[in-house]
């Protein structure tokens, strides 16, 4: 496959999967394998750190208003009754800084599972079930009643903490999902579809903004070792490089908006369907 080409494909595959609750590295391995693509290779190691970039930068660009607004009734709130440790914006750093630890703490672990198919596969289908089975349950409140969080700004401590915890499963073991664990986590928690959601995208940002520039300075300067990636070093190089960037960025810039209004009509059950499929063919696959 001609450079731009693959650069194209990975730049939506990257874009089409990061928030949605199917794991987005789940999906570029199994690519990588199903094709054959060098993603080993130094340059498409940093590659795909560098295109997960493109799809979170569409984070702060698409909640603009949100974000602006938050930072405007910080410490109390629009209504007035958060205070310092209780407003959105910090209770999304808790939710962070409680994954966070323990993820960079099993860093070792989690860079053996990101190698294993077989590991992505049955997180794939043990998190399509745990979905299918949380939204069944708590997705649509009982009549004449409603969700005890219907929008974020009402989320409370516990829930924060209660979140950051369950994201440690996607850290852990890839193809769980982080999306898939925020939203899930949430709606046991008694938080509604879209609040589950909208506080999912906003934890994403600084977690995964940690996490990618992590995993860059690791792998441009490991401790021990030459470095594992590369930037690029000619036109053609750096060329691919943007597209892939530019592509994610913009994919994942409309499965964004389109995903916010999805969820407020429906619910998240094809998506825990096509986990069980997809987690089922890889297991299949492996042993084939």
């Amino acid at each position: 496959m001609h450079d731009y080409l693959l650069s194209l494909f990975l730049g939506v595959v990257e874009g089409l999967t990061e928030f949605l609750p199917v794991s987005s590295t789940a999906h570029l391995r199994i690519t990588e394998k199903l094709f054959s693509l060098p993603l080993d290779d130094p340059f498409w190691k940093m590659y795909s750190i560098v295109i997960q970039l493109g799809a979170i930068l569409c984070l702060p660009i698409y909640f603009r208003q949100r974000i602006t607004r938050f930072l405007a009734t910080f410490p109390r709130g629009e209504r007035g009754d958060r205070t310092v440790l209780t407003h959105p914006l910090t209770l999304v750093l808790i939710a962070f800084g409680v994954t966070s630890i323990p993820a960079w703490l099993l860093h070792k672990k989690i860079g053996d599972n990101l190698e294993s198919l077989t590991v992505i596969g049955w997180s794939l289908l043990v998190g399509g079930v745990i979905m299918w089975i949380v939204d069944a349950m708590f997705g649509t409140p009982r009549v004449g009643s409603g969700h005890a969080t219907e929008r974020m700004e009402e989320v409370s401590l516990p829930q924060a903490v209660w979140i950051g915890i369950c994201q440690i499963a996607s850290a852990v073991f890839p193809g769980t999902s982080r999306s898939m664990s925020t939203i899930a986590a949430g709606q046991v928690a008694g938080m509604s579809r879209s609040a589950a959601l909208e506080f999912s995208f906003f934890v994403s940002l600084p977690t995964m903004l940690a996490a990618t520039l992590y995993t860059l300075l690791k792998t441009m300067h490991p401790k021990q070792g030459e470095p594992l990636g590369r930037m690029p070093v000619n036109g053609h190089e750096w060329l691919v490089l943007i597209i892939g960037f530019v592509v994610s960025f913009i994919v994942a810039l409309g499965v964004v908006a389109w995903f916010m209004n999805w969820v407020r009509k429906r619910g998240f059950t094809p998506f825990a369907i096509y986990r069980i499929v997809l987690g089922i063919a890889v297991l299949v696959w492996l042993r084939g």
